[in-house]
């Protein structure tokens, strides 16, 4: 059967069309938040099998397999790839209505050339001619990065990482794309975890002893100006909740003490700890420019089997709920402005209930001359990465702020053929605002939709983050 994935694909009016193919369409992508690992890209690493490089670590696909009914052994178990890719095809076949049924057909037209639906019938098929295509066109990491016209790629990684794959694709001077750091300090907030006193120990070999609350942090800007000289200038948090509680520097010295030697944190301790840190940190970001992203709002690994068995990352998150987001967020965020260093932010908010408390939050924090839009509602990310996912955030944006200053898409992802997703979000975007234009809600100027969607596409990014 041949494929849906046509010119025409998510582009529901003639203005879309016309939006997509003029303006969107070949616009350069800026990649500011990923999961790619530096050391596929600096070692350019070829992939022998399309299961390999499609299904590898993808916890989406994994989620839909399950759904299915399918065995463990043929998801993340010893499986020959070929029998994992029937699973994924028997699985596909039965995905319709799900973003993961574009993604993957939009994948296979626009690296393999394959222009047909996936089904159980054909994968063993397609599974050589696309095995057939990576060997004959030798597909890397960096060719892949390269045909998707990506010009700025930034990582994801720990304070302690010695950043050395970025130094060496820096020195490649053949490969064009911008490969970053960014600095995501999850673990230095697992306060009352064992997790956190093993990153204490980590931390304290890489800098300084750190004896106390003082130490610690003196030992984070050691890590983030080290970032900072590797190009670093982005910082990314993945907080559980946002919290805002107040603190005295005695109660963060208690906490901190309590953490060392195994006691119990409490949930308001917690908060507590979570609040200090973050506006710690903020002082760090706002003296260096850089830009503060903060994803919030899953519960992670909640099937405890699953979890034991397999590990984290797996699929077996979903989304949460919080009380009292919309005063935890404008306290914590007023803290950082009355104080002199909010710096630049982009707020993920999971939980779509959310949307407009973000949104009307923001704007209460955009009064600094010469920066537009300098607090982001972020794009719709994981379980909002779909269509419905992606115009309920941009409506609501719309609705509260300034679209036109968007910083658009981003792939927040570990797979190397999920660039796809920018053009699915294109579509999207196009159809969105033709749709507007056709009813008379946004006037048909060329020039007005041009800078709209080449802004939103590309260049807000590059001018909010100054980082090529």
């Amino acid at each position: 059967m041949t494929s849906f994935i046509t010119e025409t694909f998510m582009l529901h009016n003639e203005t879309a069309k016309s939006l997509y193919q003029n303006y969107a369409k070949d616009m350069p992508i800026y990649d500011y938040h990923c999961h790619l690992d530096p050391k596929q890209i600096s070692d350019n690493r070829h992939f022998d099998n399309i299961t390999e490089l499609w299904l590898g670590g993808d916890h989406y696909k994994w989620r839909a397999m399950r759904a299915q009914g399918i065995n463990e052994y043929y998801i993340t178990g010893d499986a020959h790839p070929r029998e994992k890719f029937r699973k994924w095809a028997q699985t596909l076949e039965n995905a319709v209505a799900n973003p993961l049924y574009h993604w993957s057909h939009l994948e296979l037209a626009m690296y393999f050339n394959v222009h047909e639906v996936l089904n159980e019938a054909n994968a063993d098929r397609i599974y050589d001619e696309v095995n057939q295509y990576l060997k004959e066109n030798h597909v890397t990491t960096q060719t892949l990065i390269t045909q998707s016209n990506v010009r700025l790629i930034c990582t994801t990684d720990n304070p302690t990482d010695d950043l050395a794959y970025h130094d060496e694709i820096k020195a490649q001077t053949k490969f064009k794309t911008t490969v970053l750091p960014a600095f995501r300090p999850d673990v230095a907030f697992k306060i009352g975890e064992k997790a956190f006193v093993t990153f204490i120990d980590t931390l304290s070999a890489l800098t300084q002893p750190i004896r106390d609350v003082s130490t610690f942090i003196d030992a984070l800007e050691q890590r983030i100006v080290y970032f900072h000289s590797k190009g670093g200038r982005l910082a990314d948090h993945g907080l559980n909740t946002l919290e805002y509680q107040p603190y005295t520097e005695q109660e963060i010295q208690d906490i901190f003490k309590k953490s060392q030697v195994g006691e119990i944190v409490t949930s308001y301790e917690n908060a507590q700890f979570q609040t200090f840190l973050l506006n710690e940190l903020s002082k760090f970001y706002a003296e260096r420019e850089w830009v503060m992203q903060i994803h919030f709002g899953a519960i992670r690994n909640n099937n405890s089997q699953g979890f034991e068995e397999i590990g984290p990352d797996a699929g077996f998150d979903s989304i949460r709920d919080q009380q009292n987001l919309a005063f935890n967020l404008n306290h914590l965020l007023n803290m950082m402005a009355s104080e002199g260093h909010l710096p630049k932010t982009i707020l993920y908010n999971l939980n779509p209930m959310f949307n407009d408390i973000i949104g009307s939050t923001i704007a209460n924090f955009q009064n600094e001359p010469g920066i537009q839009s300098k607090i982001q509602h972020g794009a719709g990310w994981w379980f909002n990465d779909t269509k419905r996912g992606m115009l309920n955030q941009m409506t609501s944006l719309a609705d509260q702020g300034l679209l036109m200053h968007f910083v658009g898409m981003l792939t927040d992802s570990r797979s190397f053929i999920s660039y796809s997703r920018h053009d699915y979000f294109r579509r999207i975007l196009c159809t969105f605002i033709g749709n507007l234009v056709e009813i008379g809600e946004i006037p048909n100027d060329p020039m007005l939709l041009k800078k709209l969607i080449e802004n939103i596409c590309y260049n807000n990014a590059y001018y909010y983050f100054k980082l090529i």
